[in-house]
């Protein structure tokens, strides 16, 4: 079963979004989860690694690691799951200094609680991505030696389970009222 899937074989209703940055690199996608718990980033004049742990069904799962070996600092960014969760990534991308194609620069988190970063270079093109209600359940992306771009897996606003819980209390109500 890969992230994409919950328990019982149903596919999340989930929104992609990105990526933002570059083409270079190769593809990669960690899937859909319940959310995300951890995320470990090396990073000097651009992001140079990203690793993320996520949660499934109340278990961590720690991806891959997407990008190269380079970086001279390290930042671990640990949320209060399930409390706390990602709700908007900002940052920064633009070719390297040497050349090449666009990249990474930098990286800022917000929680629905707090923020982090920002961490790298800002420098180039700006961008901004915010979940309306929602939450951020997954990464992707693209990376080589760098993380070239960064997209999003979202999970929409849990109105359903809100509504469930209404029509429970309506239930709960309508059968007190209704007895002698």
């Amino acid at each position: 079963m890969d992230g994409k899937e919950r328990a019982s074989g149903k596919k999340k209703k989930t929104i992609e979004v990105g990526p933002w940055g570059g083409n270079g690199g190769a593809d990669w996608d960690d899937g859909i989860y319940n959310g995300v718990r951890e995320i470990t980033l090396a990073y000097g004049l651009c992001i140079d690694s990203i690793t993320v742990v996520y949660d499934r069904n109340g278990k961590p799962v720690k991806a891959e690691t997407h990008g190269g070996r380079g970086g001279d600092q390290t930042t671990e960014i640990k949320l209060q799951y399930p409390d706390e969760f990602l709700v908007s990534v900002s940052g920064h991308y633009c070719p390297m200094v040497y050349g090449g194609g666009p990249i990474i620069r930098s990286l800022k988190f917000q929680s629905n609680r707090r923020t982090f970063g920002p961490y790298g270079i800002e420098e180039g093109t700006p961008f901004t991505f915010t979940v309306d209600g929602g939450k951020i359940v997954g990464l992707k992306g693209r990376n080589g030696r760098y993380l070239d771009a960064i997209g999003f897996h979202v999970s929409p606003p849990q109105t359903k389970k809100l509504f469930q819980s209404i029509q429970k209390s309506f239930r709960r109500l309508a059968s007190s009222v209704s007895k002698p």
